[in-house]
């Protein structure tokens, strides 16, 4: 029985954005599982599982309802051992993996979200606009357009965050070593979010760490490549 597999969209079905559910699309594809792929809007998400998954990305596998990415990969591992490739190596690769998302979300997330709010706000459907300014001017205090006022002058801030990314990526193709694992997912989730979003065109084509981006836009039959970049 495939999963169901709830990915976060905007108007167009087809251009999945969200950074946590693209770390659970490349996982499920990793581990070369069927699935049901079900995309909701915003303002869908209460409706989904009667009301219990209140935040995406979820899964219902066997009507087993798991939410959250790490939640779900950790199930995934758990659930299909001897499907497809291990997203965890190791004994502590669970642990390191939580670090990868820690700085991922510190790092890269806090980055991407004050520079793409109004082109995620462009990609919604009216009645997901009105619901994403509301919870977001709430949640950060001031209006999207002050945000991402002047938002140019944050790009060094963002290529000095890509430090230890590039550094740990001169030796080795993925941060998994010679394949990747969850935490390239993780890391990848994010630039992933800013291409579909806004477009990579911001950072410097002499970026080395945009070589593991096109690795990575690669795996699984080109997977995330075919969903176009912006204004691409």
């Amino acid at each position: 029985m495939a999963i169901r597999f709830y990915d976060l969209v905007g108007s167009d079905p087809l251009r999945p954005f969200s950074p946590h559910c693209w770390k659970i699309r490349m996982a499920l594809a990793h581990k070369g599982l069927e699935v049901e792929r079900v995309p909701v809007r915003f303002t869908e998400v209460p409706g989904i599982e009667g009301g219990a998954a209140r935040t995406l990305p979820a899964i219902n596998h066997d009507g087993k309802l798991v939410v959250d990415s790490f939640s779900i990969a950790l199930y995934l591992r758990d659930a299909f051992p001897d499907s497809g490739e291990h997203l965890f190596v190791g004994n502590g690769a669970t642990g390191l993996s939580r670090f990868v998302e820690a700085w991922t979300n510190t790092q890269l997330h806090s980055w991407i979200r004050n520079w793409a709010l109004l082109d995620i706000l462009a990609m919604l459907d009216p009645v997901d606009q009105v619901y994403f300014r509301k919870s977001r001017e709430e949640r950060y205090g001031k209006p999207l357009e002050e945000i991402v006022a002047g938002r140019e002058k944050s790009l060094p801030d963002l290529l000095a965050r890509l430090d230890p990314l590039r550094t740990m990526l001169a030796s080795q193709p993925y941060l998994g070593g010679n394949s990747p694992l969850f935490a390239d997912y993780v890391v990848f989730g994010a630039f992933q979010w800013l291409r579909v979003c806004s477009g990579l065109a911001m950072i410097p084509a002499s970026e080395p760490v945009l070589e593991w981006v096109d690795r990575m836009l690669d795996l699984h039959d080109g997977l995330a490549r075919s969903t176009p970049q912006a204004n691409a």
